[in-house]
């Protein structure tokens, strides 16, 4: 005989709800039905309002161009759109990025826009919009100001202002009255960079650019730390080591410790000389193998201003090529050294003399 089967929902639900009855029976005895919980007072002060989705017309332009700010410009009226940029022409290249002529056509205002290459992860991203930000701050008639940043199909791409003189790369400036009126200004730009604790790394005549206006101002500010964020780890040495300071190059000097303010002033201090002489200063060429610029820069003695130059010019170069770093004096100093004042007096000629040391830019195939 088949045993009888209780019909499902009886006998085996009763079972069950007898157990639950006797397992929740505390829970219902603890359970109050006039239990109730004062709500928290919406404290209006505390409000915080919620962004508003992007309008349709900027998210459409956006991905026209696939290309985003990497800075916030929520608050940036006068942000410049990306697909609002022409090339016009190839100004320069080298081992970090090129540098392309750019009109900007709403305006008709033309900038530099640096292409930096290389992989960008995330976390060098957000580091990129930190420094960014920093550098869309700085303001100074003696560095290229930035303007921008932008992310466009995987790149890097920084907006600059443009320097219709280009740089002071193979210029020859013999005359002291007129290279004390190059250094001031050049000094002067870094001071203000050190003020803000912007290092620069990366100082050299290819970075001094010149306008029109006879302004000298410094130029890839910041840009050298990113291509090292951006760039092999095994080789982060940005471009040419011919300008570093012996303790950056070799890390056994200075016990390890390596200053970059007073490596931005050993920069400098070459940087000057090579125009004053009309040729890199040491031994070697500066586009020299590796092993020979270390040799001379890090074995060697600092090189000096020729014994035909002012005793104010050679103490100058003295002052900023102290393989001591803490013996180098700052920007700040420099500016005060007799080299820079004894030539105060007479820098409004100078300053309308200096372009014409300068040769023209040479405008590169686009």
């Amino acid at each position: 005989m088949r045993p009888v089967q209780s019909p499902p929902g009886t006998a085996a639900a009763g079972s069950n709800s007898n157990s639950n009855s006797n397992s929740n029976r505390g829970l219902r005895v603890r359970r109050q039905q006039n239990l109730t919980l004062p709500l928290p007072q919406r404290d209006a002060s505390m409000a915080v309002p919620l962004p508003l989705p992007p309008s349709s017309s900027n998210s459409s332009t956006s991905s026209s161009a696939n290309s985003t700010p990497l800075p916030s410009h929520a608050n940036n009226s006068n942000a410049i759109n990306f697909s609002e940029l022409d090339r016009a022409n190839r100004i320069g290249s080298g081992s970090g990025g090129t540098v392309y002529k750019v009109i900007h056509r709403p305006t008709n205002r033309i900038y530099a826009l640096k292409v930096i290459y290389g992989t960008h992860e995330d976390s060098v991203r957000r580091q990129i919009r930190t420094e960014i930000e920093i550098l869309r701050d700085v303001d100074n008639p003696n560095v290229v100001k930035c303007h921008d940043m932008f992310d466009h199909n995987g790149e890097i791409q920084v907006l600059l202002e443009f320097m219709d003189g280009g740089s002071l790369e193979g210029t020859h400036i013999p005359s002291e009255p007129q290279l004390s009126d190059l250094a001031r200004q050049i000094l002067s730009g870094l001071a203000y960079l050190h003020r803000r604790h912007i290092v620069h790394r990366d100082i050299k005549p290819s970075n001094l650019l010149i306008n029109t206006r006879k302004q000298v101002k410094i130029a890839d500010f910041g840009v050298g730390r990113i291509l090292e964020q951006t760039m092999d780890p095994c080789n982060s040495a940005v471009g040419t080591i011919a300008y570093m300071s012996p303790e950056r190059i070799n890390t056994d000097l200075n016990h390890g410790k390596y200053d970059g303010y007073a490596g931005d002033i050993w920069s400098i201090g070459v940087s000057i000389l090579e125009f004053y002489m009309g040729k890199f200063p040491f031994a070697v060429g500066r586009q020299g193998d590796w092993a020979s610029l270390m040799v001379a820069i890090c074995m060697s003695q600092p090189p000096e201003a020729p014994p035909t130059a002012s005793r104010e010019f050679r103490n100058f170069i003295a002052c900023c090529l102290q393989r001591d770093p803490g013996r180098r004096w700052t920007a700040s100093q420099l500016l005060r050294h007799p080299f820079i004042l004894n030539h105060s007096r007479t820098q409004s000629q100078v300053h309308q003399q200096l372009h014409q040391l300068l040769p023209p830019p040479r405008p590169l195939s686009s």
